[in-house]
């Protein structure tokens, strides 16, 4: 007969429920700490949400009223190293860090409140406001606060988006060894998506000292949490990962804190990531300063019942009951706390001129300017001021045959040898003698510590490499095995480390760099052939770099990991195997931003293009014998297209053709296409031209696949297409 045998998670899984006997042996500098704290952000909260119904909060204003206990209990008792991100229903969660960063001991409630904190009050109102002397310059808004210098890393609008980039912070923290660890907040929604999964698994995989703190406030807008789960108890998903897992009562402060010092206890220890559920309650609707029952989906008896739970009302009874605070004192600071936002909201607001009595707007001067808008995109490049930059033509008689895909894993061998910071990490890239192409051969058994394989799960990885990124202290370059993979990991790209720089008041550094294979022609199908350029192209925020021989290659790379821009280097499958100009001896030369390559000068046409499309269209042109200028861009993005070298060129030839071998759909060539119409028209003689592949994606079968994307012999029948009108070398 078969048998079955019980088997039980290898990390543990409890309830942690505190007594009146806790809140006895509580030192009271903890509690009135902690107090002070949850006054001061209701006070907050609910000043937001009176500007929010008088039309004075432009967008979201997602209030925590209810949720307090939570933040507070978790945030009192980490340090500034510590690092915490949170959720679009942040404001909490951040002033919780930020008010335990400006006071560790705690904010005495019976004394008058600090400047400092009124100060950090008024920046974050002004910053949810949208005002220019906010953290962000009011970019961030309601959903993207972010201070760093107090561990505050940024609320995230993006359910779920905010977690692989802890996992990246955690990663910092670890590596460097300080003992500081990283907290994650998001709630019930958030659990549910890919990204909070699979950095539960990368998490308990890599031992990170993260906390997943997820606040259950029972609803996704008005989706209560038994709709969408068959086990609520949100905390069980931990001990599947191997994540030590605690639930708590979230509208008691106390038991929040306590649980919170096991769980810094098990991180601080090396013990991997820990997982803390805390039921809470938001008293209001999703958005605004209405509850929820005025939109029916949860009556006012079960609202009543959360309120009577209040973490406030809570603290204040023990704090009275134990003698500690006297009931006049609770009341006198809630009072003050109430007055100090009103005396806030007075610095930023003004009667409207001819207005109704008590009608009041924004201050104009707080307003942002206009100009600002597009200010930050990407930086400056000033931290490239120092780095001597060279060309092919600063190596004449030195530059031999190179192997393309030897000069990819000699240029990151170096780059790990020289530079600490670095750090390697994809599916297979520690194994395999390289990958799967070769690209990483010999690095992961000289830096095993820094060249790290990671489970599949492009959205976690990426995530983590962009936490990493704007960490500050290492520089990852993370591989995509196939281009198209960036879909499964399109949040972390684009709305995340794509948008971190701007979103964050436009000083954030994102040093990051993505290496993305290009497999058209391989045989793997639709799914695994795309050419991104046209995509990432779209992406405000990202550079581009295709490279096309091995020289470029090592130059081009060197230049993306100096920047502080998030860059994409493109390699395309077909170029590993092939020889060209490169040099042996030197794998630290750097080719500046913006410049492009002529790989043939003529004067009938000019031909753009790049990557391994490169050689194809140079072949085209010989066997032709059209006198082409042929353009290999290798810098591809808005701010780096080298814009003098195609000028120069078209006026020269008064045509142009854009050559690239993927789908018309995501091409590349349709955006530059237009913009060399706008900006050169009066020096085109003819409309301008494009070999592109198909509508359809490559296709398994090798004829069909070789019908979707254009090679040399579709840019021969279009140089001969236009033989007529082009003069012949």
């Amino acid at each position: 007969m078969p048998a079955e045998h019980p088997l039980e998670a290898a990390v543990g899984w409890t309830e942690f429920v505190v007594t009146q006997d806790d809140w006895d042996a509580a030192e009271p500098g903890l509690l009135t700490g902690m107090f002070s704290q949850l006054v001061l952000i209701r006070a907050f909260e609910e000043y937001v949400l009176d500007l929010a119904a008088k039309g004075l909060i432009h967008g979201p204003a997602h209030s925590s009223i209810g949720q307090e206990g939570g933040a507070v209990g978790a945030c009192y008792g980490l340090t500034t190293e510590d690092t915490v991100n949170g959720s679009h229903r942040g404001h909490h969660q951040f002033l919780a860090k930020v008010l335990a960063h400006l006071h560790p001991a705690g904010i005495d409630p019976a004394q008058p409140f600090p400047g400092d904190v009124r100060d950090v009050l008024l920046r974050t109102l002004r910053e949810i406001c949208g005002l220019d002397r906010g953290f962000s310059h009011g970019r961030g808004g309601s959903m993207h606060l972010q201070w760093h210098e107090a561990g505050a890393i940024g609320t995230n609008a993006i359910v779920g988006g905010g977690v692989p980039l802890a996992a990246g912070s955690a990663w910092a923290h670890q590596r460097a060894g300080t003992g500081a660890v990283a907290f994650t907040f998001f709630g019930d929604g958030a659990i549910n998506i890919g990204s909070t999964l699979e950095s539960f698994n990368l998490a308990g995989a890599w031992s990170l000292p993260l906390c997943f703190f997820v606040e259950n406030n029972q609803y996704a807008v008005s989706t209560h949490v038994s709709e969408v789960t068959a086990e609520p108890r949100l905390s069980g998903r931990g001990p599947g990962f191997g994540i030590r897992s605690w639930k708590v009562d979230g509208m008691d402060p106390l038991a929040v804190y306590l649980v919170t010092q096991q769980a810094l206890a098990h991180l601080r220890s090396g013990a991997g990531p820990a997982l803390i559920e805390a039921d809470v309650y938001r008293y209001f609707h999703q958005n605004g300063p209405f509850p929820g029952s005025a939109f029916k989906y949860r009556s006012k008896e079960e609202e009543a019942q959360w309120r009577a739970r209040d973490p406030i009302d809570a603290t204040a009874h023990h704090l009275v009951r134990r003698g500690i605070l006297a009931e006049d004192v609770v009341a006198d600071t809630i009072a003050r706390a109430k007055a100090l936002m009103a005396e806030l909201g007075d610095v930023l607001l003004e009667p409207v001129p001819g207005g109704k009595p008590g009608e009041r707007r924004i201050v104009a001067a707080e307003w942002p300017d206009p100009a600002f808008a597009d200010e930050g995109v990407r930086g400056d490049l000033s931290e490239l001021s120092g780095i001597e930059f060279t060309d092919a033509e600063d190596f004449a008689g030195r530059l031999t045959d190179v192997k393309f895909v030897n000069a990819v894993a000699g240029v990151l061998g170096r780059r790990l040898a020289t530079d600490p910071r670095v750090v390697v990490m994809g599916e297979d890239v520690h194994r395999l003698n390289g990958g799967t192409n070769g690209a990483t051969r010999g690095l992961s058994e000289a830096y095993p510590d820094r060249v790290l394989g990671t489970p599949i799960s492009e959205n976690a990885f990426a995530g983590l490499g962009g936490g990493l990124a704007l960490d500050g202290r290492f520089r990852p370059i993370v591989e995509f095995m196939y281009a198209d993979f960036m879909w499964v990991a399109a949040d972390q790209l684009f709305n995340q480390i794509g948008k971190a720089r701007h979103m964050f008041g436009g000083e954030s550094k994102v040093p990051f760099v993505l290496r993305s294979k290009v497999a058209a022609g391989t045989g793997y199908g639709s799914q695994h052939s795309m050419d991104p350029a046209g995509i990432f192209a779209t992406a405000a925020g990202w550079r581009i770099v295709a490279p096309s021989t091995p020289f470029d290659y090592v130059g081009l790379l060197n230049t993306a990991l100096a920047c502080d821009d998030p860059v994409v280097v493109l390699e395309h499958v077909d170029l590993y195997n092939s020889t060209g100009p490169g040099l042996e001896d030197n794998l630290d030369h750097c080719l500046p931003v913006g410049k492009a390559a002529i790989r043939r000068s003529g004067s009938a046409i000019t031909i753009i293009s790049y990557l391994a499309m490169t050689p194809l269209v140079l072949a085209a042109v010989e066997e032709t014998g059209v006198d082409a200028e042929v353009i290999d861009l290798r810098w591809l993005d808005r701010a780096s297209l080298d814009w003098d070298t195609i000028t120069a060129s078209v006026r020269k030839t008064n045509t142009v053709l854009i050559c690239e071998q993927g789908a018309i759909g995501t091409s590349y060539g349709g955006w530059l296409g237009d913009e060399i119409q706008r900006r050169l028209f009066d020096w085109l003689d003819a409309p301008i031209e494009r070999v592109t592949g198909g509508e359809a994606s490559p296709s398994i079968s090798k004829v069909l696949e070789r019908a979707a994307y254009a090679s040399t012999e579709e840019v021969v029948a279009k140089l001969r297409e236009l033989s007529g009108g082009l003069n012949r070398g």
